[in-house]
């Protein structure tokens, strides 16, 4: 059965105002902070370790992958259509499975077709997921194996103006300048890329975990 992208999202991601509402944290009333030093407040070192966010960018990439490689007939998709129509209804996990079973397998699925079915979408997202490292990996490289490699060649020629006379100072400053310069770009491509990381990675981990716990109530619920 073909699904397309606002079906396929809509098995997946909460309601956007649930979503906005937890990544947007409350203003807190206080003392107004002292103005900051514009050059350091102009871009902010990323955080070691900080978790990245859902967004709507990296979980609609996805979800455009999951369309294109939708298997034909009923599969996991569909079976987790299934699974959601019943979450209000008053019954216990394994009766949900069950029961969204019974309608999928009036249809033809099988638990090991579900089973596969879904290892087949999480192949899927983790091909975007190498998709995805290897365009940072370029970035990387466009934007700061360059730049580190020109503060290198700058760096021995401060060291060679260092020894000529006093009419090259003026010189040698310009460098220094060109220098500052480059490692602003990058701190601040590093910044972008952290944070791009991190978001992706929210995203993917989001949409794996929902369908391996599936995948695990299944292998348990389905025999």
């Amino acid at each position: 059965m073909a699904f397309d992208f606002k079906k396929i999202k809509s098995l997946f991601v909460v309601e956007e105002a649930n979503l906005n509402a937890k990544q947007e944290a409350p203003a807190k009333k206080g003392k107004t902070p002292a103005p900051a030093d514009p050059k350091k407040a102009a871009t902010p070192a990323p955080a070691a370790g900080e978790p990245g966010k859902v967004t709507p960018k990296f979980t609609e990439i996805l979800f455009h992958a999951l369309e294109k490689s939708n298997l034909p007939g009923v599969d996991y998709l569909e079976y987790r259509q299934s699974l959601l129509s019943l979450e209000k209804m008053p019954m216990e996990e394994k009766v949900r499975y069950q029961s969204a079973f019974a309608m999928a397998q009036a249809m033809g699925a099988t638990p090991q077709k579900l089973v596969e079915s879904a290892a087949h979408y999480v192949d899927v997202l983790k091909g975007e997921e190498a998709k995805f490292e290897q365009a940072l990996a370029n970035q990387e490289a466009s934007k700061i194996q360059g730049r580190r490699q020109k503060i290198d060649l700058l760096n021995r020629a401060i060291q060679e103006k260092a020894e000529q006379v006093k009419r090259l100072t003026q010189e040698m400053e310009q460098h220094h300048q060109e220098m500052e310069k480059l490692q602003q770009d990058i701190h601040e491509a590093t910044a972008s890329m952290e944070t791009t990381k991190n978001n992706f990675l929210a995203s993917y981990n989001l949409l794996v975990s929902q369908i391996l716990k599936d995948v695990e109530n299944m292998k348990s619920y389905l025999k």
